[in-house]
């Protein structure tokens, strides 16, 4: 089972049946509950992990209280490989906000693996710097526009990780999407209703049609209507 989820993972679609079983047999499926935590922002990073099934957020929480949500990640996608590779603490908190289960890669192990089998890191790494610079890249624009290019970026980008049918899924609550663009949810309702009058979008419950790209894109340049 360990060696099937890790062969669909997109980091490691590159690497052969030995590196694949190699890779296997230092990984450890943990399942998890809704709402566990999974890691603790501060604490060492001692290894990362893999959504095998479920969903997990990753967030920052300041010291009212209230909680940014950096990314939500999905069934074949890395998290907490940043603070491993750099050898930091983890910068933020992990939980599950579905139940699931996850892949996790002990620091020591996978590092002795690395240095065995270079060609097997290079190979990971490939890919895994690509989709970072994706994500670094998109949450670099939404930090920098006000909460309608906001939407308008992660929109975009959603439409991309979805094979740009401009037709899109929204896999989380329009709350937790909120907290992703640092806004509230009344405030993204009404700018969902706006894009709507519009006819930029087309949003019924959590599918949303792009009706015109141009304009979405014109939206996520220039921050606001």
């Amino acid at each position: 089972m360990k060696k099937k989820i890790i062969s669909e993972t997109p980091i490691f679609k590159e690497l052969n049946n030995e590196q694949l079983q190699k890779i296997s047999d230092i990984a450890l499926l943990k399942q998890v509950e809704k709402n566990e935590i999974i890691f603790s922002e501060g604490e060492e990073g001692i290894g990362f992990y893999i959504v095998a099934s479920g969903m997990i957020k990753i967030y920052k929480s300041s010291i009212s209280g209230k909680e940014q949500i950096l990314h939500i990640f999905e069934k074949g996608e890395p998290f907490g490989e940043a603070a491993v590779f750099m050898n930091r603490p983890f910068p933020a908190t992990a939980m599950a906000i579905k139940k699931g289960s996850v892949l996790f890669f002990p620091k020591k192990k996978f590092i002795n693996l690395a240095q065995k089998d270079t060609m097997f890191v290079l190979k990971m790494l490939a890919v895994l710097s690509v989709r970072l610079k994706q994500l670094a890249s998109m949450v670099e624009n939404i930090s920098l526009k006000d909460v309608p290019g906001r939407l308008a970026e992660y929109l975009l980008y959603m439409n991309k990780e979805q094979n740009n049918n401009n037709i899109i899924s929204l896999n989380i609550s329009k709350s937790q999407l909120a907290a992703i663009l640092g806004t509230i949810s009344e405030t993204l309702s009404r700018i969902f209703s706006k894009m709507s009058l519009e006819k930029i979008l087309e949003v019924n419950g959590n599918n949303i049609r792009i009706l015109d790209l141009q304009k979405l894109q014109e939206l996520s340049e220039n921050g606001s209507f």
